[in-house]
């Protein structure tokens, strides 16, 4: 899952035509300044200014502000941008028109095994979780879609009457299109608030969609939100761009301290290694894994930036037996980043262990037992060897 921050998730949402505040994302005071000077409703109605980060209990840390004329407005934003939260830096604040409103609504659709389900409640904000029991649910299966029939009468379940149960019900209805539409995994509305003219208004939105499909949607200009309490390094985000264009999969994590770096191919192996490094005391470097049959050189992309990791000893290829990726092709593209990483002397004192089954394994394999020639101190497994054996064997080694 790709976490999205709040301003591109609006974005998603009218695109779909859902209705959302006013609302700027701002990286600078100069920006905002700028801004404040070309959009009326700053400079006209009250404003919410919150820190435009992955973070929960914004408002607990002082990072939201509500009811602001633009003056407070600016002073806010010059209070939370560059803000230390311990691996955190407040880089974004996203700044938004305050809605006039009395009651507070819940909605939202997110992927489950069976299907998807369609949530709702009359009990928005701070009240949804100690009345989660109130929120109705619509399971949809798989391949099917909620009629307006359906979503009607969820709707009034939920407690929704009269013309507001008729809004919800549309509001529904362009929720799970945007989710449908859009890829996305999860999407929540907390909270959903009518305006001062009777039309339903996201105040919020928490969204994750499905990164690998990056590729089908040009209009995903944004970057995805980091998962781990830090920006992305410029290597994961390297990484991303190109995992964005091609058929298959490329990732890294990068893990600060480490001296194990990994290079699984498949998200089975990447975790089975990293546990079992782990489980032995050793200290991961990074994650990383390539799958489903990418090209050589998104492959060789990947082995440069893990070949760039500070301080590493140990470089583990690991991989179980491939249904379909190409062992030769796929090593193709780490060897010509070994070499060079190499002649960038990048890899001294660094050993490189393998082990690796699948399509043109032998000729893979032999391509990289073939780098000892070259100087590499690099040992090479067959599918024979277990695959925790090279990791005992890369911990065992000095």
């Amino acid at each position: 899952m790709a976490k999205v921050l709040e301003g591109p998730g609006m974005g998603l949402l009218r695109k779909w035509g859902i209705s959302t505040p006013n609302y700027v994302v701002v990286t600078s005071n100069e920006e905002f300044e700028q801004l404040s000077k070309v959009n009326d409703w700053l400079q006209k109605n009250k404003l919410v200014v919150k820190a435009h980060e992955a973070l929960g209990s914004r408002f607990k840390l002082g990072l939201v502000k509500v009811g602001l004329d633009l003056a407070a407005a600016k002073s806010a934003v010059k209070e939370m941008l560059g803000k230390q939260l311990e691996s955190v830096t407040i880089r974004e604040v996203i700044v938004s028109e305050a809605i006039d409103h009395k009651e507070e609504y819940y909605a939202s659709v997110k992927s489950t095994r069976e299907g998807v389900d369609v949530m709702v409640t009359t009990y928005g904000g701070v009240e949804v979780e100690d009345n989660w029991e109130k929120v109705q649910k619509l399971a949809i299966e798989i391949g099917e879609s909620p009629t307006d029939a359906q979503l009607a009468k969820l709707s009034k379940e939920a407690g929704f009457s009269g013309d507001t149960a008729t809004k919800m019900a549309e509001f529904l209805k362009k929720l799970y299109t945007c989710f449908d539409n859009e890829d996305a995994q999860y999407v929540e509305i907390n909270p959903v608030v009518q305006n001062s003219g009777g039309e339903l208004v996201a105040l919020d939105a928490v969204t994750l969609l499905d990164g690998d499909a990056k590729f089908r949607h040009k209009d995903w200009t944004f970057p995805f939100a980091a998962e781990f309490g830090r920006a992305y390094t410029t290597n994961e985000e390297e990484v991303m761009a190109v995992d964005a264009k091609v058929k298959g999969s490329v990732k890294l994590i990068e893990i600060p301290g480490g001296n194990i770096a990994m290079l699984p191919a498949g998200g089975g192996a990447s975790v089975y290694y990293s546990d079992a490094v782990v489980a032995r005391g050793g200290k991961l470097a990074n994650y990383a894994e390539y799958s489903g049959d990418p090209p050589d050189w998104a492959v060789e992309v990947l082995t440069e930036k893990v070949c760039s990791l500070p301080d590493i000893k140990h470089i583990i290829v690991g991989g179980a037996i491939a249904n379909f990726t190409d062992v030769k092709k796929t090593f193709g593209g780490i060897i010509n980043a070994f070499r060079k990483a190499k002649g960038e002397g990048k890899l001294k004192g660094v050993k490189i262990w393998v082990r690796r089954g699948g399509p043109n394994e032998l000729q893979g394999l032999a391509a990289m037992r073939a780098l000892q020639d070259e100087g590499f101190d690099i040992h090479v497994f067959d599918r024979t060897t277990p695959l925790t054996d090279i990791v005992d064997m890369a911990m065992a080694a000095k």
